[in-house]
């Protein structure tokens, strides 16, 4: 951890990441298409952030490059439930856990110069996607699904240097809300129609909104701030660790041994990279 980066920075890095990881149940758990809960995660999301500027307002300017941020987000999270829903949450975890990879190419891209445990991360972490796929064959749902959590990633890596460009001038709350509202906006035309069907359903589905989208989302671009997105995307690596765990407790999805493997290349090297940064590796 960089000795200039405040602890509560941290904390709020770890618990959106933890809220990120366990996001991807919902996908299984609730019967909607991917759009349907996208669509209504970030709607949702938006009203409750619009709620909490209306009861205390945020200081900070809009900025144009919401515009873009909001289809990426879009995008990601509707990738994200994709992979899931096609594979396995195992598989769409670690696909979208390509994410250090492109923060690497992205950061050396703007002219930064990404210090090598990065760069070890980022190809650790791509011999471990390489290692979960057992049949290089089209068609495939593991191949399928490790491309959309590929998608995933990459949208996220993208997403995350915007923010970290904008994220100084505007209110992390302002701009989650932004990003939230032109992502519902995106997915509209895309809906099915299909929505929950009973109370139970609508509550998982605004927690979903409020919870896991509306707090995890803010907390993360406040975050970015303090955090550099290379250190963030490290960290954001083990949402493997949260998402997997619960699948195998709620639903029985135990990982096989190719994703034990894969699973600890990527894992692995996530937390190595991670007990590195107080020395200022």
């Amino acid at each position: 951890m960089s000795a200039t980066t405040p602890p509560r920075a941290w904390i709020a890095l770890h618990a959106a990441v933890f809220l990120f990881g366990s996001a991807g149940l919902f996908a299984k758990g609730l019967p909607l298409s991917a759009e349907a809960l996208v669509f209504g995660r970030t709607a949702i999301a938006a009203a409750a952030l619009w709620l909490w500027l209306r009861w205390r307002p945020e200081a900070g300017r809009f900025r144009g490059l919401s515009l873009l941020a909001g289809p990426l987000l879009a995008v990601h999270w509707l990738s994200f439930f994709v992979a899931i829903q096609v594979s396995s949450v195992a598989i769409g975890l670690m696909g979208y856990a390509s994410y250090p990879l492109f923060a690497a190419l992205l950061a050396a891209l703007g002219g930064e110069r990404p210090k090598r445990a990065d760069w070890v991360c980022a190809g650790a972490v791509t011999l471990g996607l390489v290692v979960l796929v057992p049949h290089w064959r089209f068609g495939d749902s593991t191949l399928i699904g490790l491309a959309w959590g590929v998608l995933s990633g990459f949208s996220f890596a993208l997403l995350a240097s915007i923010n970290r460009r904008i994220s100084r001038s505007s209110g992390p709350v302002r701009l989650a809300m932004a990003q939230n509202a032109i992502a519902a906006f995106c997915l509209m035309p895309f809906v099915d129609g299909v929505m929950p069907s009973g109370a139970t359903q609508w509550l998982w589905l605004i927690a979903l909104g409020v919870v896991w989208t509306a707090l995890a989302h803010t907390l993360f671009i406040a975050c970015l701030r303090h955090v550099p997105p290379q250190t963030a995307a490290v960290v954001a690596s083990l949402e493997p660790v949260y998402g997997i765990s619960l699948a195998a407790l709620l639903f029985a999805e135990v990982p096989g041994v190719r994703e034990w493997i894969g699973g600890a290349l990527i894992i692995g090297v996530t937390a190595w990279t991670t007990l590195r940064r107080p020395s200022g590796a």
